[in-house]
């Protein structure tokens, strides 16, 4: 027999939400100050984002694929990334025109109002430049203000320092890890786990919007206050 609780005693639920189904990543462009992130495009971005990875092995770490041996094999591999609608490919694209870096939006549930942003590919030209934090500002904006989502996840590779302290900086909030989640390469990683939720993005929002303005930086181009610092990040 199933207990039923008594009507002074009921089970605890979660608050109400609204279930409209969020909408899918679509194929936009998002204009910043210091660039853009758009649909990837191998026809636009493929010959610049060679030029912006070729010889630097790093990168491709604690990725699952790479590096690559030439620019043919290069372009294979984004041509099948370009077709792909989860994960949903965006390359991150300077003032000059020049695709430096790809994101994307994966592990997407519309139902859930839940998804990812991974598979970031920062070349040495976009690391540490105002446009890689610009970047993650428009697609955050883009995934709470414009799809509807409620839950932005960011997932890495537990020995990834630089990828769990850049997801902490930009406002992200560590929540665990998973032990033996995956294994790439051949090796097991555990997979730490951040999210950044709807009802945080006002002040992520504001966080972004005064560290990427022309009054946080110096005639030399350097911030005056840090974005962790206001975003209150340990």
């Amino acid at each position: 027999m199933i207990a039923v609780p008594a009507p002074d005693d009921p089970q605890p639920l979660g608050p109400p939400v609204d279930a409209t189904p969020a909408r899918r990543p679509a194929a936009v462009s998002l204009v910043g100050r210091f660039g853009s992130v758009e649909r990837l495009d191998i026809g636009r971005h493929g010959d610049s984002l060679w030029e912006a990875v070729a010889g630097h092995d790093r990168i491709w770490t604690y990725m699952s694929y790479g590096p690559f041996a030439d620019r043919p094999a290069f372009l294979a591999w984004l041509a099948e990334r370009q077709k792909l609608d989860d994960p949903f490919y965006y390359a991150v694209v300077d003032r000059a025109r020049r695709a430096v870096g790809v994101e994307s939006l994966l592990a997407i549930r519309p139902d859930m109002r839940v998804v990812e942003v991974g598979h970031v590919l920062l070349s040495p030209a976009l690391q540490r430049t105002a446009l890689a934090t610009e970047a993650q500002y428009l697609l955050a904006r883009y995934v709470f203000e414009t799809l509807g989502y409620r839950r932005y996840e960011w997932k890495c590779d537990a020995l990834n320092a630089a990828s769990r302290r850049a997801a902490l900086r930009f406002g992200f909030v560590f929540e665990g890890i998973f032990r033996c989640h995956m294994i790439t390469k051949g090796r097991s990683r555990d997979t730490t786990w951040l999210a950044m939720l709807d009802s945080n993005w006002p002040a992520r929002r504001e966080a972004f919007e005064r560290w990427l303005a022309p009054e946080n930086f110096d005639a030399e181009g350097r911030q005056k206050t840090s974005l962790r610092d206001l975003n209150g990040a340990g």
